[in-house]
């Protein structure tokens, strides 16, 4: 069966609702903070020289960018689709090719001619290198897009923050590029201690921080979900996290060839004016916002809320959808989701969140919404009595319902 035909047949046996497989992501300089539900014994299935599993990637068409030990399709989303006794697995990206606007819709399939973002839960135990992502100008150096992301610590994943419950944002007032430029220079003699220069934040579940390009972070070790632009572009700024040393390749990471070892280009990288702001916090901090009313909502059986909303290149929601009750749910484009508490009933498709998963095993709880179904409304029903049945949802760019958060 083609590509095409079975991305037709999958649309059609989901009723516009394609169901996904777990896409599990290791990182070679992470420890897994292991709270994303992977089995104890499989958070170093892919063998120890790759790293922990610390990330699953959700509706991705996006490969990882791990190296020469990356093995085929990582990062990239499957979808599952039922033919007859089998359990077929294809691509997300080569479904979106074949059916374009049928699958992201036509607005987005004219404008990028591609899913254009993807999410994840990234896991890990300690805080990450002070790092940052380059804008579209520097990261077309290499050949790649810009990568604006934004984090959201969902309480669901948090019972407990592991070792560095803080992260460094930007840079104080008042520090200089010459500051900065130094400790760039001092790369390769240990602690470089460019964070002296930041200020952390004390990471609060239930709520999230935008974080656009150019802005340097050192991410710390809640288990965060992280929509984001179709990019895997980044340069890290810190030579010591912890205990752990970062390789200077990493330093260099998406720099131009001809400006390798120009410690003058990183300091271009960085947006200076975002990076020093006063009130940084105030400007990309985020606490969920009712989508509507909450009393209206709650009488007719949910609550969503609006989690990231400051950024036009993705938006997210946390639906909860009440015990007892059934809603239906209209969006104004295509979406992917990820259930976090429950069970209970979407369009054909019964969900659930499992309490542990194996490397491997194919589950009931990510699936990707087309345009045609979100605006037509998504059944959605919770048989439980007493639990919630809560879902996080990643939207594609320039979503029509949101208007930017400020």
């Amino acid at each position: 069966m083609s590509a095409k035909a079975q991305a037709e047949r999958a649309i059609e046996q989901g009723k516009g609702i394609l169901r996904l497989t777990p896409t599990w992501v290791p990182r070679v300089f992470c420890i897994p903070g292991r709270r994303i539900k992977l089995h104890p014994d499989d958070y170093y299935a892919l063998g120890g020289n790759r790293g922990g599993i610390d990330e699953r990637w959700f509706s991705s068409t996006t490969p990882a960018d791990n190296g020469p030990l990356t093995s085929p399709n990582e990062g990239l989303s499957f979808i599952a689709f039922e033919d007859g006794a089998k359990t077929e697995r294809f691509l997300l990206r080569d479904a979106v090719s074949e059916l374009k606007g049928a699958i992201i819709g036509d607005r987005l399939w004219k404008e990028y001619g591609k899913w254009p973002m993807y999410s994840k839960f990234f896991d890990n135990k300690g805080a990450l290198p002070h790092h940052i992502h380059h804008d579209d100008k520097h990261a077309a150096l290499v050949g790649q897009l810009g990568k604006p992301e934004a984090y959201f610590f969902p309480t669901q994943l948090n019972n407990y923050g592991a070792d560095y419950p803080y992260t460094f944002f930007g840079l104080q007032p008042g520090v200089t590029k010459d500051q900065v430029r130094q400790c760039l220079v001092n790369f390769t003699k240990g602690d470089n201690k460019i964070t002296n220069l930041s200020a952390a934040y004390r990471l609060e579940p239930g709520t999230g921080w935008d974080v656009p390009p150019g802005i340097l972070h050192a991410p710390g070790s809640l288990c965060s979900y992280e929509p984001q632009r179709a990019s895997d572009v980044f340069a890290m700024y810190q030579s010591l996290t912890g205990d752990q040393i970062v390789p200077e390749e990493l330093l260099w990471k998406d720099t131009p060839k001809d400006r390798k070892g120009d410690f003058d280009y990183l300091i271009e990288v960085i947006d200076w004016e975002k990076n020093v702001d006063p009130e940084f916090a105030k400007h990309h901090f985020m606490r969920p916002k009712p989508v509507r009313p909450v009393a209206e909502m709650e009488k007719e059986g949910y609550r969503e809320n609006w989690i990231c909303y400051k950024s036009d290149a993705f938006s997210a929601k946390e639906l909860t959808v009440l015990p007892g009750r059934s809603v239906t749910i209209k969006d104004g484009g295509a979406y992917g989701l990820i259930v976090l508490q429950g069970r209970g009933k979407m369009g054909v498709w019964d969900i659930e969140t499992p309490a542990l998963i194996r490397f491997g095993q194919l589950t009931f709880d990510e699936f990707f919404v087309t345009e045609s179904a979100a605006k037509a409304g998504v059944v959605i029903s919770n048989p439980s009595k007493v639990d919630p049945l809560v879902m996080l949802k990643h939207i594609g760019p320039n979503n029509p319902d949101l208007v930017l958060g400020t």
